[in-house]
């Protein structure tokens, strides 16, 4: 609907200006009798099912409602002779002008339409909240100030239930949001599930405390990352230090997660949430480089019951060879049941990227993994992103995924939740389908 209405908008106004440049009038009545009637539908529009409501439509309703009220001037007063002479040079720069205006407007819809939320299966009503943990035995190495690293968590868990349920400790990706797997999150505490998603701070687009303070992302890291995409910018030794580095960073911010949480737990004093998780029952997943420092927190952890990784190389099974100059994958033992689900960007680089050489030999060497791939789809399909700006996708992932993105996401989430029922709850088997 919003691409729909954008348009009709457009070529409403674009009409207008060569109906004036064809009769070399201004018609300023009849321009202000449509713009009073493009305002009227897109009222009768936001009171029907056609548009659904939302911040995102402020700038557009303020512009069509700003059209509208000096389009009434000229239909409620006397007209007068217009002394101007018409210019073609005006009227176009004019009608340039109130194109621009109108794109800036639409803007916010166009970069987040309106979606339908992916089916949700469970039983329990879900509730969420925002909780910032203080890690202090580390000073924030993005600022001067001094002062401890502060790390922001989502939950999602739930609500009105008795009884204790596994905690799962997701963490995005390069620099995603704790929300972009809302849906899987909101699936998955349906299901029995406390769920605790990391805003990892200085690595994530944007971060936001318990006490609303908002952290953006870093320039340095974001710099830092897409230079490791380019080539001929960093030696494999120096890409595998800085791997190195973020996934300490990661792991750091995960492992404090996990015991401030388990601490307040045990005690059982703690707000709701808290005291609905099972602290004998711990799964961490994530997308990406969230993915690939869940893996590496398996090999931390004797405390973590199952791993998912989604769509990342297996960064903690990878060795610098000097003499080769070359990642090599390790070949060591990973006991956790570890299951990887996979896009066409990264299933195509499995076997041609060294960065992927552990992903590779991981059937061999852990004691049980699961390789699913989801043909069709791109790298963000894996995530919320596609549902709620299909632009920005396309943007970041480079292109649009062949798969359909609602068949993509809602799959995903049940294996994921399947997968976790299967070792943390001990509920049926798990046989997931090699390809979706």
């Amino acid at each position: 609907m919003e691409f729909v209405l954008f348009t009709v908008v457009l070529i409403v106004e674009i009409a207008l200006a060569v109906y004036c440049l064809v009769t070399k009038q201004r018609h300023r009545k009849v321009k202000s009798l449509v713009r009073v009637t493009v305002f009227i539908v897109f009222v009768i529009l936001t009171l029907l099912p056609g548009i659904e409501w939302s911040y995102s439509w402020i700038f557009c309703a303020g512009m069509l409602f700003l059209l509208a009220v000096t389009g009434m001037l000229p239909l409620i007063r006397q007209p007068k002779a217009d002394p101007r002479v018409f210019k073609r040079s005006a009227l176009v720069a004019k009608a340039i002008l109130m194109l621009i205006v109108l794109t800036l407007a639409f803007a916010p819809v166009l970069l987040f339409p309106q979606y339908r939320l992916p089916e949700v299966t469970g039983e329990y009503p879900v509730a969420t909240a925002v909780y910032t943990y203080t890690d202090k035995s580390r000073i924030e190495e993005f600022t001067d100030t001094g002062e401890h690293r502060h790390v922001n968590v989502e939950f999602w868990y739930p609500e009105q239930t008795e009884g204790t349920y596994p905690l799962l400790v997701f963490s995005h990706g390069a620099y995603g949001i704790s929300s972009s797997n809302t849906s899987t999150f909101t699936e998955l505490a349906s299901h029995g599930y406390v769920v605790a998603s990391i805003g990892h701070p200085y690595h994530s687009f944007y971060t936001e405390s318990e006490d609303r303070k908002l952290t953006m992302i870093s320039p340095d890291y974001f710099r830092e990352f897409n230079n490791t995409n380019k080539d001929g910018i960093y030696t494999a030794e120096e890409l595998y230090r800085i791997i190195q580095k973020w996934m300490k960073l990661r792991t750091d911010d995960m492992n404090l997660v996990i015991d401030s949480v388990m601490e307040i737990a045990t005690k059982g004093n703690g707000p709701a949430v808290y005291r609905l998780i099972d602290p004998a029952k711990i799964g961490v997943f994530g997308h990406s480089m969230g993915g690939a420092a869940s893996v590496w927190l398996g090999r931390q952890r004797d405390d973590i019951g199952a791993v998912i990784n989604l769509d990342a190389p297996l960064f903690s099974e990878l060795r610098y060879d000097g003499e080769a100059d070359d990642f090599t994958a390790a070949n060591e033992a990973y006991n956790i049941p570890l299951l990887n689900i996979y896009s066409d960007d990264v299933w195509r680089q499995l076997g041609k990227n060294s960065a992927y050489a552990a992903n590779q030999t991981a059937g061999q060497i852990f004691a049980e993994v699961y390789n699913v791939h989801f043909k069709g789809a791109k790298h963000l399909s894996l995530t919320d992103l596609p549902l709620y700006s299909p632009f920005l996708a396309y943007l970041l992932q480079g292109g649009k995924a062949d798969i359909d993105k609602y068949y993509c996401i809602e799959s995903m989430n049940q294996l994921v939740l399947q997968f976790f029922d299967y070792t943390l709850k001990g509920i049926g088997g798990f046989s997931p389908q090699a390809t979706y």
